[in-house]
């Protein structure tokens, strides 16, 4: 029982270390190496199938072999998303031949108004090796709890919402074993090295 209780707070740790709403708050520094080793403990991936940007299935299955970033976000993000996406896609250039190794995925919290068409023209402005993800509710609420992701629709003035949500990146080797993160706006050179590490083995 004393078991299940720490591994339960060791779970709240991790995820809460990692959230991102509106603005930045951290349970624990970005680059807190504990933070890096409080993740590491907790299971974190798992079976998922979303529909790509194309219209086209994606499962776990079919990133076997290869590692991957998984980022959870939204087309409609005022702020946080298209950093993310942007890092990541200046990241990619700075791989050179070694980012052919890696996917980097962009799961949306938002399935109501990311359709596939949508999200197709919005990553049109980032590198095209971004693989666009969207579901079913039911199936990203899935993928979400598998990586202990966090978001919440948050109403706005006139009718609209807007999405709190975890903001960091989660690594996976390539047997889809959780490797760390990347945390929002980390520097951009401990960003790259992290990234090297895991295409690297």
């Amino acid at each position: 029982m004393a078991a299940a209780s720490a591994r339960t707070a060791l779970v709240a740790i991790a995820a809460g270390a990692v959230l991102l709403g509106g603005g930045a708050v951290y349970l624990l520094g970005p680059n807190s190496p504990l933070r890096e080793q409080q993740m590491a403990l907790v299971d974190i991936g798992g079976p998922f199938k979303l529909t790509t940007q194309d219209g086209k299935p994606l499962s776990n299955e079919d990133l076997k072999g290869s590692p991957f970033a998984v980022f959870f976000g939204f087309t409609h993000c005022p702020e946080v998303c298209p950093t993310t996406l942007w890092e990541m896609s200046e990241a990619l250039k700075a791989l050179g031949d070694k980012a052919d190794k890696l996917k980097v995925l962009f799961v949306s919290v938002d399935p109501e108004r990311d359709t596939p068409e949508f999200m197709s023209s919005y990553l049109k402005s980032f590198d095209p090796r971004i693989i666009g993800l969207t579901g079913s509710q039911e199936a990203i609420a899935s993928v979400g709890k598998a990586y202990r992701a966090y978001w919440k629709k948050v109403p706005t003035d006139g009718g609209d919402y807007t999405m709190d949500h975890t903001a960091s990146v989660y690594l996976m080797d390539a047997e889809g074993r959780f490797s760390g993160v990347i945390s929002y706006q980390e520097d951009p050179k401990v960003r790259l090295a992290k990234l090297e590490r895991l295409v690297n083995g």
